[in-house]
């Protein structure tokens, strides 16, 4: 088939009429996604198809097997870049066929992609350059989706900072509301914060938005950003929400540094709760731990959920009662003084015996002593501290006044 002209020129009443046009003009199935690879429209009665294009409709989004395949083999961060139609070879480990794609772009922001499954043929040079006709007559229908979706992503915003903030707080309000905005709800929830190093730019926002939409790893029902904070309502699917939340975190900053090159990303969550009113509780529980990982460094590098702190949730309170002069420790005081004295680690030696789960090799091993030192160290702390070793309480107390004095020096 030849075309003198534009084979896209016209009006088409929606998408799906369009992909249909497409896929007659270069007689191969059509899939149209948006910038984050939900399905906005696919071409009909095709006669052939493949695991990926089928499961895409199915779901109505690219699976993320898929995306993150795509990012790899570098397809992806090519159309990102490109106004020219990019081939993308076959991908069978998540059954993707021969493919060619091109972006719809907005001026300098890509909305959207138009997909050629090749059947038994390949695109030819001319086709490629209808390809590129289609994404410009795509822009205008996509575009007025685009629109919409920003319209309605500022009154969920609006929503969702009056319940960060307690503005809302009865519960059957609160899911009215969300109920009014189409926002699913889930059992449980909790408010996670991602910290970057700077204030977010406008290209770290697209960014972060993509990966936050593309991700099936956890649902998200919401999200914001506030400065250098992007901040998520998530919904962990099991009877295992920490370490779900925790997976969830760890891939998210991976993926940050391995796409984007986005490095330093700090994260706390607070609580899970079931009762949406208690959303403003758990955005403060994960202020609470970026706070304290900002105070007290490697010591909890590891450590992202508020209920995963231990004793460190009580130290703002503690450290409160110490400083009206009502928490002390004779113990730690005698140990401080024996140190400065005798230019000694005493302090540092206990420490690290309690990190270690009063594991005595591993602490000698971690500060580089003979276990039999160790073991004088320890001596010489109970009869410098007067304190019994054999008492858990008394080891307890010691070595959160320990920890509380690194927290107050470091405030």
């Amino acid at each position: 088939m030849s075309y003198d002209t534009d084979p896209f020129r016209g009006e088409f009443d929606s998408l799906e009429e369009f992909a249909d046009r497409v896929s007659d003009v270069l007689k191969c199935p059509v899939t149209i996604e948006d910038a984050s690879h939900r399905l906005i429209a696919y071409s009909a009665h095709d006669d052939y198809t493949d695991p990926a294009r089928t499961a895409t409709i199915i779901s109505r989004r690219v699976p993320e097997k898929v995306i993150n395949s795509l990012w790899k083999q570098g397809a992806i961060p090519a159309l990102l870049k490109s106004r020219e139609p990019v081939r993308v070879p076959p991908i069978p480990d998540v059954g993707l066929g021969s493919r060619v794609a091109v972006s719809i772009w907005k001026n300098d922001e890509v909305i959207g992609f138009i997909w050629v499954l090749e059947t038994n043929r390949t695109l030819s040079p001319e086709e490629m350059e209808w390809l590129k006709l289609a994404a410009k007559a795509a822009k205008n229908k996509v575009l007025q989706l685009y629109m919409r979706k920003n319209k309605k992503e500022e009154r969920v915003q609006e929503l969702f900072w009056k319940l960060l903030t307690g503005h809302i707080a009865r519960e059957d309000d609160i899911r009215a509301h969300l109920a009014a905005m189409q926002i699913p709800t889930a059992p449980q929830f909790a408010i996670v914060v991602f910290r970057f190093a700077a204030d977010l730019t406008a290209e770290m926002e697209r960014q972060i938005s993509y990966l936050l939409q593309t991700t099936q790893q956890l649902p998200l029902l919401l999200y914001t950003t506030d400065g250098r904070d992007v901040i998520l309502l998530a919904a962990p699917k099991t009877d295992q929400p920490l370490k779900e939340l925790n997976a969830f975190i760890e891939s998210f900053a991976a993926k940050m540094k391995e796409r984007f090159h986005i490095h330093d990303v700090q994260c706390g969550f607070g609580g899970v709760y079931g009762a949406y009113r208690l959303i403003e509780k758990s955005y403060r529980e994960a202020l609470a731990v970026l706070a304290l990982k900002e105070k007290l460094g490697d010591e909890i590098k590891s450590v992202y959920g508020y209920a995963q702190l231990g004793i460190y949730q009580f130290f703002d309170f503690l450290l409160e009662q110490k400083r009206q002069g009502e928490w002390t420790n004779p113990a730690l005081t005698k140990l401080q003084s024996y140190d400065q004295k005798h230019h000694s680690d005493l302090v540092k030696t206990f420490e690290t015996f309690f990190d270690h789960n009063e594991n005595a090799q591993e602490t000698a091993d971690v500060l580089n002593v003979h276990p039999n030192t160790l073991a004088y160290r320890l001596k010489r702390i109970a009869d410098i501290a007067e304190l019994d070793l054999n008492d858990m309480n008394q080891k307890i107390k010691l070595y959160i006044d320990i920890k509380l004095a690194k927290y107050e020096a470091r405030g």
